[in-house]
């Protein structure tokens, strides 16, 4: 085709584009080289052929993520690759000073995210973005970032805490294999396509530590229930009930081996999905117990028997359609799973009821086998749905958090892909409605505010021409008029429409439109939307009742008379609802339409996504087919061409994604003026209090202004210090651009930044550290000069008393001492006075020898006094006669005085020795006396030390004998 619709390319620019691949083979010829540009941006220059070829390159190479600015393509490997997700990975991301270093992988989005929160300004609520056509794997990449949180953000301090974070963790990860249980199915291009949209609000708490989760659904494709298309499958819940329960469930469900259902095609095929004990598992897990689990598949047992009820045509319009012959045994199943009375289930299907009239008279009318057939899809599909939000509601019960335990959240966005198929109806719409919006975010969120924010804030900025969809939503949604509110009026006009008249509706009333074509060839009335991945045709059969989705009351009223506890709570019987279910003519509430509702919750999902920082992730598909290792360039080239990668790389490459408000990055970045020694004395920064009391509106940005100049003069020393010799690319960083009211820098800048700030902050703590150090250190030296003081002054004083006490102690001793050495003194003087004065009396003497001469007086008191030195001297020849030496003798053995010639006393020169000496003196002579005779005479009290001690002893040297002259006897 030489043009395409939407600016796409025509046959020019595939002329252009050969010739530009010509020039570029040198460049592309590298082939090697490319796998190893893990961003996008990188490529020159940035082409569809080369952002191709490097795709193709890396994903030979079994490299499947790729940044491409703010946007990370991922690839579909379509193989198990253990290793590219183990928890061992987790952590080495998780752990990472620098994740982006790293290989691009989602864990580096998911931690980028997650340490979003831990920054010092206040944190704003993340999402995540999954985009991508059916089988592009982003149910996977959703799954495998749940897991990621569950890691790293459960780091819990204490043992009970751990105990709530795994079981918080461990139900999160179980909700996955449940939804996609009910919510999931086999299409044509995928084999686990998500047939519902989902929000999932990771919540966490002031520590960053995963407290809860909370999931929010949007438009389940119910009609799958009852309406396949060729070579697809229904919900993975029904495929694993028939061929994973036991042999007793088989029989109790009424499940037989080899039984075919008409809901049920496909049966032959196994997929990795249809794993029910996986799923019994799961729900276990979320609190749902054995029983209750029982009574879901018994239900749905009972809608896949529902399905095989069939009616015949009747022949009169007044009758009611019968029974096939092999449906009698289908509606009895169906009316005992259910656990409803059979007669009424029949009649509900067969008789419609109608409310006619100001009166609200009853009319009953037979239905007609297309009618009969709606109405049992009608009730398997409310069924269904009912029984899909009750399940919801339990996981977000099981798994959601208090609302005052959790501050902010990480969101993840997994909706339906792009879908464009042969048989297009309400539900594809609805899709590609939503994946338009999305688009539009993203254009409006990075590339369109991005590009007018530049000119806004007067940045030099050559504009880049995007593919903005815009146009195609106007025509989707736009007001007054758009398809939704054509097809809602043909709702609300409550008349028979057609499927020929609401095209040509649509077709006149919208015929200016660019994106509205129209498909000649066609048989079928239908109508092409030119959307941003593609035009898809739609066909209007069945579009408005689709949309009307008409529940008939009397269904509601018959599940109401179940008896089963499951359809018991799920269909309550409320008498209030009852009343508003027959509301009069005039008094009829609007009806509220599936697109109504659809856009609704879809407006209600943007604001959160507006209110959010959002990250994306694209998911791409190699190849239509699944199969690994193969990488068809023509279908890649269109998801590229979609998504719009390649504009968004043209703005990455040469914007400046950060963007930081004066004040914000004065606040932050101030303290970096530390660095940058001031050069001229007149320069002055007014004190925080100045500043203060300056930022007035109309003062603000002039005081901000030599501020800012002065934390930007210290970019080039910052950029000096962080340059290496073999890394230039990191001498030259794209510098920052200073706008009218915002900073505008690159990553590369702000990591700078942040490094020049930690090293202040360093600085200053260091600084902290050596004051705090230095007092303390000061104030433990007086501590200890004081208590050595103190210490000094207490053993002075103790030293005083304990002086005084042993001199009080001394002197009371020395006055015993003397009292007791002088009474003994006295004592012994007067024991022996006495002695001396009773010999002397007893002992007759000559009358010559009365009168001696005064030194022999003296001699003989001194005899008397010491009675063992007198022994010895009898003893010696001293120039003393003998009678005197005997007087002495017998004064010192105290012999009774009678006739001295009864005793004969021999001396040492009249015998070989003395009675008291052993043997005569060789040297050294021991005597060997008796106890003195005088009580008092062996204490003394103050012994010297040229005095002889103890008084039973005596030596005697020989050089101290005196020469004994002979004959000295009487």
């Amino acid at each position: 085709m030489a043009s395409q619709v939407n600016g796409h390319r025509s046959g020019s620019d595939a002329q252009g584009g050969k010739s530009l691949r010509e020039d570029l083979q040198e460049f592309l010829g590298g082939e090697a080289l490319l796998h190893e540009l893990d961003d996008l941006t990188k490529v020159n220059p940035v082409t569809l052929e080369t952002v191709l070829r490097c795709l193709q390159a890396r994903y030979a190479a079994d490299m499947f993520y790729t940044s491409a600015g703010c946007t990370l393509v991922a690839l579909n490997p379509f193989k198990p690759v253990p290793q590219l997700y183990s928890p061992a990975l987790m952590r080495e991301y998780h752990a990472a000073p620098q994740p982006q270093k790293l290989r691009p992988h989602i864990f580096a989005v998911g931690e980028q995210t997650y340490r979003n929160f831990q920054s010092l300004i206040e944190p704003v609520n993340q999402s995540i973005i999954v985009s991508g056509e059916s089988g592009a794997g982003k149910t996977w990449t959703s799954r495998c970032l749940m897991k990621f949180y569950a890691v790293v953000a459960a780091s819990p301090t204490s043992l009970e805490s751990h105990k709530i974070a795994e079981r918080i963790e461990q139900r999160i990860l179980n909700s996955n294999p449940v939804m996609e249980a009910f919510g999931n199915a086999c299409t044509l291009r995928n084999n686990n396509s998500s047939r519902f949209g989902k929000f999932i609000q990771l919540q966490l708490n002031s520590a960053q530590q995963m407290t809860g989760a909370a999931v929010q659904t949007y438009l389940l494709e119910k009609t799958r229930v009852t309406c396949q298309a060729s070579s697809e499958r229904n919900f993975h819940i029904f495929y694993q009930i028939c061929k994973g329960a036991s042999v007793d469930e088989r029989l109790q469900w009424h499940l037989p081996e080899g039984a075919s259902f008409s809901w049920l095609p496909n049966p032959e095929r196994t997929l990795e999905e249809d794993c029910f004990q996986v799923t019994r598992e799961a729900m276990l897990h979320l609190g749902i117990d054995i029983p209750t689990q029982n009574n879901i598949f018994q239900v749905l047992a009972g809608l896949l028997h529902l399905g095989n009820i069939w009616f015949a045509d009747s022949k009169d319009e007044a009758q009611s359609c019968q029974l096939m012959d092999d449906a009698k045994c289908s509606i009895r199943t169906s009316a005992s799973l259910l656990q409803l009375p059979e007669d009424p289930l029949l009649e509900t299907l067969q008789i419609r009821t109608i409310r006619a009239g100001r009166q609200q008279q009853v009319f009953q009318k037979p239905c007609s086998r297309a009618e009969c057939d709606t109405r049992r899809d009608c009730l398997a599909k409310l069924v269904y749905a009912r029984l899909f939000d009750w399940l919801v509601s339990v996981i977000n019960s099981s798994i959601c958090a208090d609302p005052d335990s959790w501050t902010t959240f990480i969101g993840l966005l997994d909706v339906y892909g792009f879908e464009s198929f042969p048989n297009n109806s309400l539900e594809q719409l609805c899709i590609n409605y939503a994946n338009e919006k999305l688009q539009q975010h993203f254009v409006a969120h990075y590339l369109r505010a991005q590009q007018e924010e530049y000119a806004v804030e007067g940045l030099d900025w050559s504009f880049v021409n995007y593919q903005d969809n815009q146009a195609c939503l106007d025509l989707i949604e736009g007001s007054p008029i758009s398809i939704c509110s054509l097809i809602n009026e043909e709702c609300r006009l409550n008349r028979p429409s057609s499927a020929a008249q609401l095209q040509t509706r649509i077709e006149s009333a919208l015929a200016g439109s660019p994106c509205l074509g129209h498909n000649k060839l066609s048989r079928e009335p239908s109508f092409i939307v030119v959307h941003y991945a593609g035009p898809v045709q739609y066909h209007t059969a069945g579009l408005v009742e689709k949309n009307k989705d008409p529940v008939p009351p009397e269904l509601t009223r018959l599940l109401q008379q179940s008896q089963d506890p499951l359809l018991k709570v799920l269909f309550p019987m409320d008498p209030e609802e009852k009343s508003q279910e027959e509301p009069s003519g005039q008094s009829r509430a609007p009806v509220l339409t599936v697109v109504s509702k659809f856009k609704a919750s879809l407006e209600q999902l943007l604001q959160v996504l507006h209110s959010t920082t959002p990250h994306y992730i694209r998911c791409i598909k190699p190849n239509s087919q699944g199969q690994a290792h193969t990488f068809l360039q023509e279908e890649v080239l269109s998801q590229l061409e979609a998504c719009g990668l390649v504009e968004t790389i043209h703005i990455s490459a040469a914007g400046f994604p950060i963007r930081i408000p004066h004040q914000n990055f004065v606040e932050r970045y101030e303290l970096l003026r530390r660095l940058c020694t001031r050069t001229s004395p007149g320069s002055h920064s007014p004190s925080p209090d100045e500043r203060h009391s300056e930022w007035s509106p109309h003062t603000k940005g002039a005081t901000l202004q030599p501020l800012l100049q002065d934390i930007l003069h210290t970019l080039p020393a910052l950029t000096q210090a962080a340059a290496t010799p073999g890394d230039p690319a990191e001498a030259t960083p794209v510098p920052v651009h200073c706008g009218r009211t915002k900073v505008f820098m690159t990553d590369s800048m702000l990591e700078l930044l942040e490094c020049g700030r930690a090293q202040v902050l360093e600085q200053c703590a260091c600084c902290i550290q050596g004051s705090w150090r230095r007092h303390r250190h000061r104030k433990q030296e007086r501590q200890r000069q004081a208590a050595t003081l103190i210490q000094a002054a207490i053993r002075s004083w103790l030293a005083r008393k304990h002086i005084q006490r042993m001199h009080a102690a001394a002197t009371a001793i020395k006055r015993t001492w003397q009292k007791w050495r002088h009474m003994m003194a006295f004592l012994a003087s007067k024991e022996l006075d006495g002695v001396q004065e009773k010999h002397v009396s007893q002992v007759p003497l000559p009358l010559g020898s009365l009168l001696l001469p005064q030194a022999q007086t003296s001699l003989l008191e001194a005899i008397i006094r010491l009675w063992p030195l007198g022994l010895v001297l009898a003893n010696a020849a001293v120039g003393v006669r003998g009678f005197q030496r005997k007087l002495v003798v017998w004064a010192c053995l105290q012999l009774p005085m009678g006739n001295p010639s009864s005793y004969a006393v021999q001396t040492a020169q009249e015998q070989a020795g003395v009675t008291s000496i052993r043997a005569l003196p060789q040297g050294s002579i021991k005597f060997h006396c008796r106890k003195s005779p005088l009580p008092y005479a062996d204490i003394c009290p103050e012994p010297s030390l040229h005095s002889v001690t103890g008084f039973n002893q005596i030596l005697l040297e020989r050089h101290s004998l005196g020469h004994m002259p002979e004959g000295s006897h009487w």
